[in-house]
């Protein structure tokens, strides 16, 4: 393979390689950090609804989360949802951009609550 072949191929891995998309890491809202997080994963109730967007709060604060048409129509109030999105650092604070969202039954967020509590207590 020619040299200039195998630099172009080089090139391109690397390429890929820094568009790999930036984990979703499990965080409390009053952890995300909006100049260094790329990425968060939340779980919180929907306390309010706008057209667009829906503020969900986990005990430890709350954020904006715009979030696609076709999945604000199975959003409620008081609802518990795990969202998964990219944070959108703004002057005051931040907010983010829904890439999933996943609604949590009663039976999913006691168990999400267990595990959250024993995860902390042994850190």
């Amino acid at each position: 393979m020619p040299v200039q072949l195998k630099h172009l191929d080089r090139t391109i891995e690397n390429m890929a390689e820094q568009q790999r998309r930036a984990a979703a890491t499990p965080k409390n809202i009053e952890d995300i950090e909006s100049q260094t997080d790329i990425r968060a994963r939340v779980v919180g109730t929907v306390i309010s609804m706008e057209d667009e967007s829906v503020t969900i709060d986990d005990g430890t604060g709350s954020v904006e989360v715009f979030v696609q048409e076709e999945e604000m129509e199975d959003i409620e109030e008081n609802q518990r949802i795990r969202v998964l999105g990219r944070i959108l650092p703004t002057p005051e604070s931040f907010e983010m951009q829904a890439e999933a969202v996943h609604e949590l039954d009663d039976e999913e967020a006691e168990l999400y609550d267990r595990v959250k509590k024993i995860v902390n207590t042994s850190e």
